[in-house]
């Protein structure tokens, strides 16, 4: 069935369900896509096929609702249509198509997009990586890999996704460097993010840089892998960044250095205590308790006494690990 399409369907071949099948193939568009609908509420792999030849109809909403009704089948043909699909030329067909591949949930499904990562189209390329994602497909690695030097920015962010999730820490030198020289913003966020794949001190470069980065949102996601990798080595940086313009890089830098814990940090955290944003002095709580900075009693005490919840909440736990007089208090 593999040349079938809406209009030469026999809907003899489908006895239980002809009445549906001759609606297939109505001319009114309305009338075919309804009847996709309720083929689709059967949930019978058997009748696959016609979905699939709906995603050819010659018009688009009905090709639109196939490609939706497609999202949960993972076998070769589905998964193929779909990929087709994305080089339609309705932006609306395209764009379902998209997330219907987004819901494939078996490494087996994805093995059928290997052969798309690296298309000539870019939205095919980007969705068929974004796609395979999360699968953790190794085969997956080596055509990502190839994909950092393209010229869309969405591929390459894509591709840093896919080698993030495999850990591919062969990628470790084309990361530090895109996280530092990438033209796109988010391309160095993604990076960034993806060096924290491994602790490696040879990382510690790109990562310190990123952290002064024009970009407030690469300094944060900068601020957020030193505090998932714990860097003894970058406190100097962190407590530089403890005064970034932006409160989100604050937060995080705030965190790095409780999970760090050097003790070099408490001044400058008794400081962040002050904070106007409640979620920076509870960061700066959670620090100073990491650390079990005994100097920084008085200031989580009268911390505990803040007006926001959460920050009270954090300043008494921290105080509790200073002090057993602060646990009864």
């Amino acid at each position: 069935m593999s040349d079938l399409t809406l209009n030469n369907i026999d809907a003899q071949q489908f006895p239980s369900i002809q009445a549906v099948v001759q609606r297939l193939a109505d001319q009114d568009a309305v009338t075919r896509r309804l009847a996709l609908i309720e083929l689709a509420d059967e949930e019978d792999e058997e009748y696959l096929p016609l979905l699939i030849a709906g995603a050819r109809d010659g018009d688009s909403t009905v090709r639109a609702e196939a490609v939706r009704l497609l999202a949960g089948y993972e076998n070769d043909a589905a998964v193929k249509t779909l990929a087709q699909a994305l080089l339609d030329g309705d932006p609306v067909v395209r764009t379902a198509s998209a997330e219907s591949l987004s819901e494939l949930k078996t490494r087996d499904a994805g093995l059928h997009l290997l052969p798309f990562l690296e298309h000539s189209d870019p939205f095919v390329s980007a969705t068929s990586l974004r796609a395979v994602r999360e699968l953790r497909i190794d085969e997956a690695a080596i055509p990502a890999l190839n994909l950092l030097s393209h010229t869309d920015a969405k591929i390459r962010r894509e591709a840093i996704g896919v080698l993030g999730w495999l850990k591919y820490t062969n990628a470790l030198p084309q990361l530090s460097t895109l996280a530092i020289n990438d033209k796109n913003a988010e391309v160095r966020r993604a990076a960034v993010g993806a060096l924290g794949m491994a602790a490696n001190q040879e990382i510690l470069p790109a990562l310190k840089l990123a952290l002064r980065d024009s970009a407030w949102n690469v300094r944060e996601e900068a601020a957020a892998t030193f505090a998932k990798l714990k860097p003894a080595a970058a406190i100097d940086d962190l407590l530089q960044a403890l005064d970034d313009d932006y409160w989100q890089v604050r937060l995080l830098v705030a965190r790095a250095l409780g999970r760090i814990g050097n003790g070099e940090a408490v001044p400058k955290l008794i400081l962040a205590l002050q904070h106007s944003i409640s979620n920076v002095r509870k960061e700066a709580a959670i620090a100073l308790g990491e650390i079990g900075a005994s100097e920084a009693y008085d200031a989580l005490s009268q911390a505990a006494v803040d007006p926001d919840p959460d920050v009270r909440k954090m300043a008494r736990i921290a105080l509790t690990r200073l002090s057993p007089k602060a646990a009864q208090a």
